[in-house]
C-alpha cells in the first residue's frame, strides 16, 4: 500500500497531525502506520557553508579573500540535528511512499526549512509533493488543509522558495563580508575605544546594523536635546454651571498669523510678547458657537505579531522574542492561530465563519459573558463587510485570534494566560458597538483673537468593557458649564499666560522598537494612524525578535528589565561611529526595508532571484572595495593601550605602567603570584586614575572616592588605602569608610553625628546622649548632612518644597537643640 508522509515543523505539531489522523506507532524520529508517515524538523537541519567549507584556508580574515561571493552556494547538515536528518532522508527514497505533505510553519522561512532538507536529501522520483498550508493546529483546520493541500511546483510557492534562499544569501553575503572587512581594517580601533576586553571582532547584518543605528540615533538625540520654551495664552470665563477655560489659537484673522514672535504656533517665543498681547485684549469674549456632538471610537484592528509584542511589552514588561515564544506555545496548543503574521484583519473566507471561533469562548468562564452578549446581539454578522476583514491587507496569513478551541486552557502557564486574554479580548472587543463620548466644543473671540475649549465624557463604553481598557478619563468634566452656552453670549474673561517646553522623544523600548521596524525606522505611536500605513518593514514578523535579541547578545544595546527601555552601551556607540564613517547605508532603515521589499517582489514573481542577487552581491563589492581603499589602503593601527607612567613600583622600584582596561601594574609583574606583585586593576566598578595613583604611593591613601558598587549592588563612598611590605613582596588593599569625611559635632557632648538610614543620631547614643529629632524627611522637606551641620550650629536654612497641585515654593527651616525637633520658622 502506498503511503503519504507528512513533515511537520517540530514533534509537537506531528503529534497534533498524528492525533487527527489516527496514527499511533511510534518509531525513532517519526509516526507510521496503514496510511501516513508523519516526521518532523527540529528548526534548522541544513545550513548555508561557511568560507573555510569551500576552502580551509578561508577560515584566515584576510582583505585578499573578500569579497566572498561564491558562484554557486553551498549547504551541509547541522552536526547536532545530523540524526533527523537522516531520518528524513531515508524516508524520502522508501519504495512504499509516493506522496510527501510539507507542513511546515506555513510562511517564507518555514517552507524554505523544507525546502533546504529536500534539496539535500534528495527525493525518489515520480512522488507526489504539496503543501500543506494552515492557519491553527485544530483537527478542523488539520483536516482541511490536507485536503486543500496545493501542488509544490505552485507559482506562489517556488516564489516563496525563492525569496527564502535569496534572504538567507543576502544575510550570509553582507554578514560575512563586511563582518571581516570591518574587523580587519578597523578592529584595532574598536579595540582601542571600546571599554571591554573585545578581541576587536565587528559585527555587521543587513538588518541588525539598521536597528543598532535607529536606537543609538535616538538616543544620541535625546542625550543633545535642549528644551525650547514658550508662553501659551489662556482665558477663563465664570458661567452659571462653574469655569470654562479656553486656549488660544492662531487664527486666519488672527494679528499673528505667521508671526515671527510665534513658537510653531504654539506660543510666544518671549513672555514679553505674551504679556503684550494679554495686555490688548477686551475684558469680555463673545461666544461664536458652542456644539455638543456624538463621537464614535471603534475597537482597534486586531493583533498582528509586532502589535502583540508591542502590547506586551508595555502591559507585562517582556520582550519581544518571549512574546514570539508564547504566542508559538499558544498556536501549538491550538488556543490561537498562526503567530507570524502582518495582518491586522480577517480573510473574507474566515469571517464568514467567525461565529464557529466565538462561540467555542463560551468554555472561557472570564469572557463567557461577553461571548453571550455578543451571540444574543447577532453582533457578529456582517464582519465581512466592516474594516476588521480585507483580503488585500493580507499576505500569507490573517490576523492573531483565538482558535475557539479552549480544551488546553487549563494547562497553561500564567503568562501565556495573560497574552491569551490580551488576545481574546482584542478579537472579542471588534464585534462590539463602538464607544461613544459625548463632546463640547466652544469656541469664544475676543478682539480678533479666538479661544477654543472642549470637554468630552464616556456616554457609553462599548468595546472598552471587553477590551479591558474602561478607565476614567483625566480630561472628563462635568458637561453643565456648557449647557446654557450660546453663540452670541458675552462673558467677562481673565487672560493668564503659561510657560510651556518642548519634550525630547522617548527612548525605544522592546515593543516599541518592534513597530519601528514593522514601519520602517519609523515610530508612528497613533495605533489608527499605523493601521493606514502600508510600508515595507525592517525584518519580518518571525525574525524581529531574534534581532533585537541578538544585539543584546552581543553587547551592542542593553534593555531595562523593569521597563523594557532600550539603550545603546558603549561598544554599540563605538560601532556605529565605525560603520557611520564608512559603510553608512548599512545604518540606514530606508535601504534595509528596500532589500526587504526586494524579497517580497521575488514572492509576489515581479523581481527573479538572480536579478535580485546581483544587486546584493554589487553592493557588497563596491562596498568592500571602498573600505580596502580608504585611508590608503592601510589598516587603522589603533591607539595604544598601555602607557608609560612616572610612578615607581613601591616593592621592587621598577617602571609601573597604565593599562587602559586592566589598571597600573610593575614591569617586572608577571601574573598572580609571580614576579612583583604590584598590580592595581578594576575594583568594584572603579578603576583608579593618576591622581589616586599618586595619592597611594605617597601617602598610604586616597581621598574619599564615590561611587564603589559592592557585590550586591549598593553604591558606597570610601578612601582606598594600601599598605606595603617589600620583604614579603605584598601589597594589601583596603577600603577606609572613614577618611574624608566631613564630622559633625553633636553640640551636647562633643560626639561624632553619624547618617543612618532614617535620620542622624550621635555616636554616644548608647552612652545617654540625648540628641534627637534630626530626621531626614522633617516639614516635607529632605534633609542632607550638609543642612544637618549648618542646623546644628543654629543657623537658618532654605529648602524647597511642593504643594500638592505639584508647585514648588520656599520654606525656612531651623532646629531647636533642646527640644530635639525640627521645624519651619513663620514669617
Amino acid at each position: 500500500m502506498s503511503k503519504t508522509i507528512v513533515v511537520t515543523e517540530k514533534p509537537s505539531i506531528a503529534n497534533s497531525f498524528a492525533e487527527v489522523l489516527g496514527v499511533t506507532e511510534k518509531e525513532d524520529g517519526y509516526m507510521e502506520d496503514d496510511n501516513y508517515i508523519i516526521t518532523w524538523c527540529v528548526g534548522h537541519l541544513v545550513s548555508l557553508c561557511y568560507p573555510e567549507d569551500y576552502d580551509p584556508e578561508l577560515k584566515k580574515w584576510r582583505m585578499e579573500t573578500l569579497p566572498f561571493l561564491p558562484d554557486e552556494y553551498r549547504y551541509k547538515v547541522i552536526e547536532n540535528v545530523k540524526k533527523q536528518f537522516n531520518v528524513i532522508k531515508k524516508l524520502y527514497h522508501r519504495s512504499d511512499v509516493d506522496e510527501i505533505l510539507y507542513a511546515g510553519d506555513a510562511g517564507r522561512e518555514g517552507l524554505y526549512i523544507q525546502m533546504l532538507v529536500r534539496a539535500q536529501a534528495g527525493i525518489r522520483e515520480g512522488l507526489t509533493e504539496r503543501v500543506v498550508w494552515i492557519d491553527s493546529h485544530t483537527e478542523d483546520a488539520i483536516r482541511n488543509g490536507i485536503q486543500d493541500a496545493k501542488p509544490l511546483d505552485t507559482e506562489y510557492y517556488q516564489n516563496l522558495k525563492q525569496a527564502g534562499y535569496m534572504r538567507a544569501i543576502a544575510d550570509s553575503a553582507i554578514g560575512i563580508n563586511f563582518s571581516r572587512v570591518l574587523s580587519i581594517k578597523y578592529g584595532n580601533l574598536y579595540k582601542s575605544k571600546s571599554k571591554t576586553a573585545t578581541k576587536g571582532v565587528i559585527r555587521a547584518g543587513r538588518v541588525m546594523s539598521a536597528v543598532l543605528a535607529m536606537i543609538v540615533e535616538r538616543e544620541r538625540e535625546i542625550k543633545n536635546f535642549k528644551p525650547t520654551y514658550y508662553y501659551k495664552i489662556a482665558n477663563r470665563i465664570s458661567t452659571d454651571g462653574g469655569a470654562v477655560i479656553g486656549n488660544w489659537k492662531v487664527t486666519d484673522d488672527s494679528r499673528y498669523k505667521d508671526s515671527p514672535l510665534l513658537y510653531e504656533e504654539k506660543g510666544f517665543r518671549e513672555e514679553k510678547n505674551a504679556k503684550e498681547m494679554i495686555a490688548g485684549l477686551p475684558d469680555t469674549v463673545t461666544i461664536v458657537s458652542c456644539e455638543k456632538k456624538d463621537v464614535k471610537k471603534n475597537a482597534p484592528l486586531l493583533f498582528n505579531l509586532a502589535e502583540l509584542q508591542a502590547e506586551c511589552s508595555k502591559s507585562f514588561k517582556i520582550g519581544p522574542d518571549r512574546t514570539l515564544e508564547i504566542a508559538q506555545s499558544l498556536y501549538e496548543k491550538k488556543l490561537t492561530t498562526y503567530p507570524r503574521t502582518d495582518a491586522r484583519v480577517l480573510s473574507s473566507a474566515i469571517a464568514k465563519e467567525i461565529v464557529t471561533n466565538i462561540k467555542g469562548l463560551s468554555g472561557y468562564d472570564a469572557m463567557k459573558g461577553y461571548v453571550d452578549e455578543i451571540l444574543e446581539n447577532g453582533w457578529y454578522q456582517g464582519t465581512e463587510k466592516t474594516k476588521y476583514t480585507d483580503d488585500s491587507k493580507i499576505t500569507d496569513h490573517y490576523a492573531i485570534i483565538p482558535t475557539g478551541d479552549v480544551s488546553a486552557l487549563s494547562e497553561i502557564k500564567y503568562d501565556e494566560k495573560a497574552v491569551y486574554e490580551v488576545i481574546t479580548r482584542r478579537f472579542l472587543s471588534i464585534f462590539y458597538p463602538a464607544a461613544v463620548y459625548e463632546k463640547y466644543e466652544l469656541e469664544m473671540l475676543a478682539g480678533t483673537e479666538h479661544f477654543f475649549a472642549s470637554d468630552k465624557v464616556l456616554a457609553d463604553p462599548g468595546y472598552m468593557k471587553v477590551a479591558g481598557i474602561l478607565k476614567k478619563d483625566k480630561n472628563e468634566k462635568d458637561l453643565s458649564v456648557y449647557e446654557n452656552l450660546k453663540a452670541g453670549d458675552v462673558y467677562d474673561s481673565k487672560y493668564v499666560t503659561d510657560k510651556g517646553t518642548t519634550s525630547p522623544p522617548s527612548r525605544y523600548t522592546s515593543g516599541s522598537i518592534i513597530l519601528a521596524m514593522e514601519n520602517a525606522g519609523n515610530l508612528i505611536e497613533d495605533e489608527e494612524l499605523r493601521a493606514q500605513i502600508k510600508g515595507s518593514g525592517i525584518g519580518t514578523s518571525a525574525t524581529r525578535g531574534d534581532i533585537y535579541k541578538k544585539l543584546i547578545a552581543i553587547g551592542y544595546i542593553q534593555v531595562e528589565k523593569k521597563t523594557q527601555v532600550l539603550r545603546p552601551t558603549d561598544d554599540g556607540y563605538v560601532i556605529y561611529d565605525i560603520m557611520k564613517d564608512v559603510l553608512p547605508e548599512l545604518l540606514s532603515p530606508k535601504m534595509t526595508a528596500e532589500w526587504e521589499q526586494g524579497l517580497s517582489e521575488i514572492e509576489h514573481g515581479e523581481k527573479s532571484r538572480d536579478e535580485y542577487q546581483e544587486q546584493i552581491n554589487e553592493f557588497v563589492r563596491e562596498k568592500v572595495s571602498a573600505i580596502k581603499e580608504k585611508n590608503g589602503g592601510e589598516n587603522y593601527k589603533g591607539e595604544s593601550l598601555i602607557k608609560d607612567t612616572k610612578f615607581k613600583c613601591p616593592l621592587c622600584g621598577g617602571k609601573v605602567t597604565y593599562h587602559r582596561k586592566y589598571g597600573y601594574k610593575c614591569e617586572n609583574y608577571i601574573r598572580k603570584d609571580e614576579g612583583c606583585a604590584f598590580h592595581i586593576g578594576p575594583m568594584l566598578g572603579i578603576l583608579i586614575g593618576d591622581k589616586e595613583m599618586n595619592d597611594l604611593l605617597k601617602k598610604g591613601i586616597t581621598n574619599r572616592i564615590k561611587g564603589w558598587v559592592s557585590k550586591s549592588g549598593k553604591k558606597f563612598d570610601a578612601a582606598l588605602r594600601m599598605n606595603v611590605d617589600k620583604s614579603e613582596n605584598k601589597m594589601e588593599l583596603s577600603f577606609d569608610f572613614d577618611a574624608g569625611k566631613d564630622k559633625i559635632t553633636c553640640p551636647k557632648c562633643g560626639g561624632e553625628v553619624i547618617e543612618g538610614p532614617k535620620g542622624f543620631f550621635c555616636s554616644n547614643y548608647k552612652n545617654g546622649c540625648q540628641l534627637n529629632g534630626l530626621w531626614k524627611n522633617a516639614c516635607w522637606v529632605k534633609i542632607t548632612a550638609s543642612d544637618v551641620k549648618k542646623l546644628l550650629k543654629k543657623q537658618t536654612i532654605e529648602k524647597t518644597a511642593k504643594t500638592k497641585s505639584g508647585k514648588s515654593y520656599k520654606k525656612k527651616i531651623a532646629y531647636d537643640i533642646e527640644k530635639g525637633e525640627i521645624y519651619e520658622v513663620k514669617k
